[in-house]
């Protein structure tokens, strides 16, 4: 393929993007002040996204409207040209066409339109994945290219009319389509020692569309419906199925195959035993807070699943091994020092470091355990 010299130029600018994702989304950060900054992290968040103390998941209101008022994808001034003289249309077109991820498809999402973690409630609409795309990598892409040094003085007097300029302020969601991932912390507890350790994914960039080459907490996925059927949309809606479904593809290697009707969560064998540890206390979710990336805008809702060493023996496993999206890394422990060590010497998403820190900072309340699960001897 005989690139144009616009395609030649987005694609050094890609790559440079690729492989600095972490420096630039720190970088970034620094344009906001310290209060917008989530737990002294990178993530950017509201007062209203970060709760004084963890919210139980059944606690938050989700509402749906099928109507709500459409944000288009602001379309900046660096996509490239090809070979005929047409641009491209969008960032995802021109993605797709040079640069596709192994995995790159245009899915419904739940979009994120209100929330408020204080109250707390969430409100969605209809979305599609590559609207974060044309969004957020645009917007990273953009600073990415400034950083390289890599605009031309035309399109740097253009940067005005570019995606960081046209959304300003990236927390505030009437301004930009926002998808909402969820990023779930996991923490295998052992009741008998009160000692808990947790699993960190690397994100391989040859399979992913977003944070290639950086690692996260596991499972995280983005809150979507498993199909494009109306039934999908309704069944689907709930972050805890959402949930479960990434913890049965991340952690358990599950193909994302649903098939064609709804998923029966009421038979389905994996979602049961985890409904049923649930119900007992032997999982616990929490959500910490709601914060953006102040590199590509992508929002996470930060949960916390802790899930008795039992249960998740027998459901997931420890070692480390690859899956569809890179490979998940040894288990750790739940310390101080493992934390620092994590998020100061590894490439860390802004999400997974502020999940890390907040879950330190609430594990008293994170790991307390209900009266009837304290083993004998131990209350």
């Amino acid at each position: 393929m005989t690139l144009t010299d616009s395609q030649a130029e987005w694609l050094r600018v890609r790559s440079y993007l690729q492989e600095h994702r972490h420096a630039l989304a720190v970088d970034a950060a620094g344009a906001y002040p310290a209060e917008r900054r989530m737990a002294g992290t990178p993530l950017l968040a509201t007062p209203e996204w970060q709760p004084a103390e963890p919210v139980p998941l059944h606690d938050i209101e989700l509402d749906f409207s099928a109507t709500a008022d459409p944000v288009p994808a602001p379309v900046g001034p660096l996509l490239p040209e090809r070979p005929d003289g047409t641009p491209y249309g969008s960032y995802s077109e021109a993605l797709a066409d040079l640069a596709a991820p192994a995995v790159f498809e245009n899915r419904p999402t739940y979009r994120l339109t209100e929330a408020n973690l204080t109250k707390p409630r969430l409100a969605f609409t209809r979305g599609r994945y590559f609207d974060g795309v044309d969004t957020g990598e645009a917007a990273a892409h953009e600073y990415a290219a400034t950083r390289l040094g890599g605009l031309a003085e035309e399109q740097d007097q253009q940067r005005a009319a570019g995606p960081r300029a046209r959304i300003a302020d990236p927390c505030d969601l009437t301004r930009r389509p926002a998808n909402l991932a969820i990023t779930t912390l996991t923490l295998r507890f052992d009741a008998a020692t009160g000692r808990a350790s947790f699993l960190m994914h690397w994100r391989d960039p040859a399979k992913v569309g977003h944070a290639g080459g950086m690692y996260q907490v596991i499972p995280v996925g983005v809150f979507q419906p498993s199909g494009d059927a109306s039934w999908h949309e309704r069944e689907d809606f709930s972050l805890w199925r959402c949930m479960l479904r990434e913890f049965d593809e991340e952690l358990r290697g599950t193909p994302e195959e649903y098939g064609a009707g709804p998923v029966d969560y009421q038979s389905w064998p994996f979602a049961r035993h985890m409904a049923a540890a649930l119900d007992r206390g032997q999982i616990r979710v929490w959500c910490l807070g709601l914060g953006v990336d102040p590199l590509t805008y992508a929002t996470d809702l930060l949960t916390v699943a802790v899930i008795d060493s039992r249960v998740f023996d027998e459901l997931f496993r420890l070692d480390p091994r690859g899956n569809d999206e890179g490979s998940v890394l040894a288990a750790r422990e739940f310390a101080a020092h493992v934390i620092d060590r994590v998020v100061t010497a590894d490439p860390v998403q802004a999400a997974g470091v502020a999940v890390l820190r907040l879950a330190w900072r609430h594990r008293d309340t994170l790991t307390v355990l209900p009266r009837r699960l304290v083993p004998p001897g131990l209350s």
